[in-house]
């Protein structure tokens, strides 16, 4: 009796000295998986407001757009105005589902049209890591959106058209290499985002010109042509070159990336491991080729030059008008050409 308490006393002695210890090691383990979710979405470059220097997650930049001014939610676990009076389920509705804890859908600025494809461990894990970063109080302002498009139900009528609950690109016939390709570019890097044109004023995605470029995106400079087409996509381009833009913001001329994909780089694919980025290239290459509206070299254009009516320097720029090549290289010497993720 007295040994059967004994080994009863231990036991409870061991789990109150371990227990605590592999649960915190399994969560830190989740935040480090959590923090290459959030670079491989370049979550950052949207949700930290880089051109007025906010601060790291707390929201408030302006994404202009042809259907009004939108301003990026605060995503730190502040209680008031962020994500802190939050919970698990209230985060996978909102990347899954597109809807807001109270239910109401979300403008398809915020890219759930990709995420709905995460796997639940990276949801989950991306959730952990959120959890994890410093709280910052920042009332981010309500979107300057014009009656009717002020009235969320009628986004209902988007979803119809251009949302698939959980649908996730994959090809059991391909390798292991391409479907994640497939993952990182079509869901975690929501690429078709930008570089899918659209139709009925940016309204609809022309799924027959995926990735073939849009002029449609927020700020002065449009998304290029990423489908090996000749002419105007990166048909000449090979793995190591598609690397070497994703990692380094370098086209295969030595030329420096500019605008909204230099800060894609910057905050999320820079951090990728060579395996993903060599998979993501993989994907990209084996794609039909598609005439596209905008050409590589096109894409260094800033549309603001051309304007016939002079604007400030901040018009336009903050909805990911991106930086050009010194505003580059001026990170680059400051932090390794990476945002630093707390």
């Amino acid at each position: 009796m007295i040994e059967g308490i004994r080994k009863v006393a231990l036991v409870a002695i061991l789990l109150a000295v371990v227990g605590p210890r592999a649960g915190e090691a399994q969560d830190e383990a989740a935040i480090a998986r959590g923090r290459y979710v959030f670079h491989a979405g370049a979550c950052d470059s949207c949700h930290t407001d880089h051109p007025k220097l906010g601060a790291f997650l707390a929201g408030g930049r302006a994404m202009p757009t042809e259907f009004g001014t939108f301003y990026v939610p605060n995503i730190t676990p502040d209680e008031e105005t962020g994500i802190g009076g939050w919970d698990a389920e209230d985060f996978d509705r909102a990347m899954i589902e597109g809807k807001s804890p109270d239910g109401s859908h979300y403008y398809p600025v915020f890219p759930y049209r990709w995420y709905t494809g995460m796997t639940e461990q990276d949801v989950a894990d991306l959730w952990a890591y959120l959890e994890s970063v410093p709280a910052v109080r920042n009332a981010v302002p309500e979107h300057e959106i014009p009656f009717p498009l002020d009235i969320r139900f009628l986004l209902l009528g988007w979803k119809l058209l251009n949302f698939d609950q959980g649908d996730r690109v994959a090809d059991p016939e391909r390798s292991e290499a391409w479907n994640r390709g497939a993952y990182l570019v079509n869901h975690l890097g929501h690429c078709g985002a930008c570089h899918t044109p659209k139709l009925l004023f940016g309204a609809l995605f022309r799924s027959d010109k995926f990735l073939a470029g849009s002029e449609v995106i927020p700020g002065p400079y449009p998304a290029p042509n990423i489908t090996p087409h000749r002419e105007t996509g990166i048909g000449d381009w090979t793995v190591d070159d598609v690397v070497r833009a994703l990692k380094r913001s370098i086209t295969p001329q030595g030329l420096p990336i500019r605008g909204p994909m230099a800060e894609y780089v910057m905050s999320g694919s820079g951090f990728l491991s060579e395996e993903d980025l060599r998979a993501a290239a993989v994907y990209l290459l084996s794609l039909p080729p598609e005439e596209g509206p905008v050409a590589e070299r096109e894409e260094r254009l800033d549309r603001r030059l051309v304007q016939e009516e002079p604007q400030s320097e901040t018009d336009g720029v903050s909805g990911g008008g991106g930086m050009g090549s010194a505003g580059m290289g001026l990170l680059r010497l400051s932090g390794d050409g990476r945002t630093r993720a707390k």
